[in-house]
């Protein structure tokens, strides 16, 4: 693990933070952990830690020629689809080694009522289809983004992040705010207060957000599950961090 001395970790997720305690624990390794701040409250991961934007790809690539970074782990959430982009951008211009972990997708299994959807947008579409002509009930678990998506939907909605979303929002909404992971028992009480007609979700993966699909089978919720965007064509991708680090380092 000396091969390189400084890795740059990108993201605040679960698997940004154990990568983060692996390399902090390695000798001759310095790591540096970036995150958005799209969260007030996050998470700290071990080692150094940054807060913010780059500046783009430009900013991103003069930022790992100035710290000598020797690579780049890009555990962002799957969705965090501009990042990644410029993660590609910058270090194919930097000459810096980069590997992107994604936890794997989920996959509908027996009794799962799942309807796929391309986009935010598509998803807020589909639900003129699923709901009831009146009284409909949502749980939407999307976070923050794109909620103006779902204000044009005659619906009622109950909407959970970790804060409070920007307008505009559906004209009927409850706000959930709340900091996962939530264990089944927690999901089922909540499907038992709120008793949705659909669950709308992004394919996040992992164990620690899947609570709430077993929460909809064993209701028969019906469950949007928008997909995860593309990424760029050509980077390396693993989907266990140890993998990842030993791609990263050579190891």
């Amino acid at each position: 693990m000396n091969a390189i001395r400084t890795v740059l970790v990108l993201g605040g997720t679960t698997e940004g933070r154990a990568a983060a305690a692996a390399l902090a624990g390695a000798a001759g390794v310095r790591v540096v952990s970036s995150l958005a701040g799209a969260v007030r409250s996050p998470r700290l991961p071990d080692g150094e830690v940054r807060v913010g934007g780059f500046g783009g790809a430009a900013g991103l690539a003069a930022y790992l020629r100035a710290e000598r970074v020797g690579g780049v782990l890009d555990a962002t959430h799957p969705f965090a689809a501009t990042m990644t982009a410029h993660a590609a951008t910058a270090c194919a211009e930097a000459g810096v080694p980069l590997v992107v972990l994604r936890r794997p997708g989920w996959t509908a299994g027996p009794g799962d009522r799942w309807h796929r959807a391309g986009s935010v947008a598509a998803a807020a579409a589909l639900l003129a289809e699923l709901l009831p002509p009146v009284h409909g009930r949502v749980l939407l678990t999307t976070g923050r983004g794109g909620l103006a998506h779902f204000a044009v939907v005659d619906a009622a909605f109950w909407i959970r992040a970790v804060d409070p979303p920007a307008p505009p929002l559906p004209a009927r909404h409850t706000l959930l705010l709340d900091r996962g992971p939530f264990g089944l028992d927690a999901e089922r009480a909540l499907f038992g207060g709120i008793d949705p007609h659909v669950l709308v979700t992004k394919d996040s993966g992992g164990a620690a957000t899947a609570p709430k699909l077993t929460a909809a089978r064993e209701r028969g919720v019906p469950v949007v599950v928008v997909d995860r965007p593309a990424l760029p064509a050509g980077v390396a991708v693993e989907s266990g961090v140890d993998a990842a680090l030993a791609r990263l380092l050579g190891t």
